[in-house]
């Protein structure tokens, strides 16, 4: 068995906790029946012990493993690890989505992706990472009560993500203590026009308007001050054609949503500017979470 789940890119600038997109990076986990349990990590956290552990997967796939089928065996597990850990490309929410996942194919269940999405909600609160994570492409999603309602649009192959990752970490729990905890009504009324119309632009391809779709109040230049340099990252993307460059999640990676025929200069662009850091030039995921036996 194996259950493949995409890189996620979070918020897109003004749709904080509810804009997100898929992106052509993926965790691979390899899933055979045993007699005792075992792991081994490949790629990114390989040389963490924490991460090697894998304590969040497992301690959900058991959970619903036995739930499902009122069992309790024992597997190997085989983590392919490409999304970076802890850099604003959804890499918890991945772990979430496969470890559910794994869970139904391993339990022999049948399932759809709709129910993935909602009991991935009682391990994240917020849609804007898991959704694209079990659907591909691009969603809206709000929550109510305990139930994800989203609205999905694939990607056109013509699009490239041109992704900066930076050699340190902002914790999502560090850069919400920037927030405040009011905001005044021109901020929000700012963002909120933003959001609904870059969803408006989203569904109808009007790519070349991102730019002023994208601009936000409410969260991302709070969090960038902690790591001053992705000002100018932004800048130099968009300077060079990116058609919105905006803060994955809460960081520390930016993404910058391109043509293709753009990619390799932006790429290029940004890799000069700033060698320390990693850029990845990636296709646009429309699959979300894949399983198979």
């Amino acid at each position: 068995m194996f259950v493949s789940v995409p890189a996620t890119s979070a918020n897109l600038g003004p749709g904080f906790d509810t804009l997100g997109l898929a992106v052509d990076l993926r965790n691979e986990i390899i899933i055979k029946p045993s007699k005792f349990l075992s792991l081994s990590t490949h790629g990114e956290g390989s040389d963490n012990p924490k991460i090697k552990k894998n304590t969040l997967f497992l301690n959900i796939f058991n959970e619903n493993y036995t739930r499902l089928s009122n069992r309790t065996d024992s597997f190997r597990f085989e983590f392919h690890n490409r999304i970076p850990i802890s850099r604003g490309l959804g890499s918890s929410s991945a772990v979430i989505v496969a470890a559910l996942s794994a869970a139904y194919t391993a339990a022999g269940v049948r399932y759809n992706k709709r129910e993935i999405l909602n009991q991935a909600l009682r391990y994240e609160h917020h849609p804007d990472n898991i959704t694209p994570a079990v659907m591909g492409g691009f969603n809206v999603a709000c929550v109510e009560g305990d139930r994800v309602y989203s609205k999905k649009r694939r990607l056109p192959d013509y699009l490239r993500a041109v992704v900066v990752v930076p050699n340190r970490t902002i914790s999502t729990a560090r850069s919400r203590t920037v927030l405040p905890k009011m905001y005044r009504k021109e901020e929000t009324v700012y963002s909120l026009s933003r959001a609904a119309y870059m969803t408006a632009l989203f569904m109808s391809e009007s790519w070349d308007l991102l730019r002023i779709a994208s601009k936000d109040k409410l969260h991302q230049a709070r969090r960038m001050k902690m790591m001053p340099e992705l000002f100018e990252v932004q800048k130099l993307a968009l300077r060079h054609g990116a058609l919105m460059s905006t803060l994955s999640g809460s960081g520390s990676t930016f993404f910058n949503l391109v043509y293709e025929k753009d990619a390799q200069k932006i790429h290029t662009a940004l890799q000069t500017r700033f060698p320390q850091f990693r850029v990845f030039t990636l296709g646009l995921d429309n699959n979300g979470v894949i399983t198979g036996s």
